[in-house]
C-alpha cells in the first residue's frame, strides 16, 4: 500500500463520538508528532507504541465499528494496481497468504477479507474494560520481531521457510526477508533498493502490470 501506519490513525482519531473528543485526541498526536518522527527514524518499535499512544480512551467497539470505514476509506484506496494480482498469484500457486503488518488487527482482518489473505498477525492495542488503555500488547509487531514472529509462524503451520516468499517496500522489513527462501522488495524505499539489487533480491514495481 501507498500509505503508512500514521493515515488510518489519523481517521480514527477524526472519526470519534463528539468533535470535543476528535479535538482532544488530535491535539495530543501534533503534540506527540516530533517524538514519532524521530523514533520512525530510529526505532520502528518505539514509533508504533508513540503512534498507538493516540488511541487511549477508544471504546474497544468504536474501533471495531470503525474498522470496515479506515479500510474503504484509507487503506483500499492506497493499494497498488497489482498489489491485489500478486496476491491472487501466490494463492493460485496453492499459497498460504499472510499479511505481516504493524497495523492494527481490527484493521487487518479487513484486508485479509478483501484480498483473499488466510491469517493477519498485527498488533493488538490492551483494553480495559473495553477501553483502550493506549498501550501495545507484546509482541509489539515491528522491525526484528517481524522475522521472530514468522519463525514461530512458520513452525507452527509446518512450513519450511526456505520455500516461503516475503514481500515488503521497507528496509525497516529486511530482518524479515531474510528469513525466508524467497525474499523480494516491492516498491522499496532507498536503502532497501539498494539493499536488494546488492543481495540480487527480484524488486518490482506494483503500479505496473505483474
Amino acid at each position: 500500500m501507498k500509505t503508512n501506519l500514521v493515515h488510518p490513525t489519523l481517521y480514527y482519531l477524526v472519526n470519534q463520538g463528539t468533535p470535543l473528543q476528535t479535538a482532544k485526541r488530535l491535539g495530543r498526536a501534533l503534540l506527540g508528532a516530533p517524538r514519532m518522527a524521530l523514533a520512525e527514524m530510529v526505532d520502528r518499535r518505539t514509533f508504533n507504541e508513540l503512534l498507538f499512544a493516540s488511541y487511549a480512551g477508544m471504546s474497544e467497539d468504536r474501533m471495531v465499528l470503525l474498522a470496515e470505514d479506515t479500510f474503504e476509506n484509507v487503506m483500499r484506496p492506497s493499494l497498488y494496481p497489482s498489489a491485489k494480482g500478486l496476491i491472487e498469484k501466490s494463492r493460485a500457486a496453492g499459497h498460504d497468504v499472510v499479511l505481516v503488518s504493524g497495523a492494527l488487527e481490527v484493521v487487518l482482518e479487513q484486508a485479509a477479507r478483501y484480498l483473499g489473505a488466510q491469517e493477519v498477525i498485527g498488533n493488538r492495542l490492551e483494553m480495559k474494560d473495553g477501553i483502550a488503555t493506549g498501550k501495545l500488547l507484546k509482541p509489539v509487531v515491528a522491525g526484528p520481531e517481524k522475522a521472530r514472529l514468522i519463525r514461530e509462524h512458520a513452525k507452527s503451520k509446518g512450513y519450511d521457510l526456505a520455500e516461503c516468499f516475503a514481500f515488503s517496500d521497507s528496509y525497516s522489513d529486511v530482518p524479515m526477508l531474510s528469513v525466508v527462501g524467497h525474499p523480494a522488495a516491492v516498491n522499496p524505499d532507498k536503502r532497501l533498493a539498494l539493499l536488494a539489487k546488492a543481495y540480487s533480491w527480484p524488486s518490482f514495481d506494483l503500479n505496473h502490470p505483474q
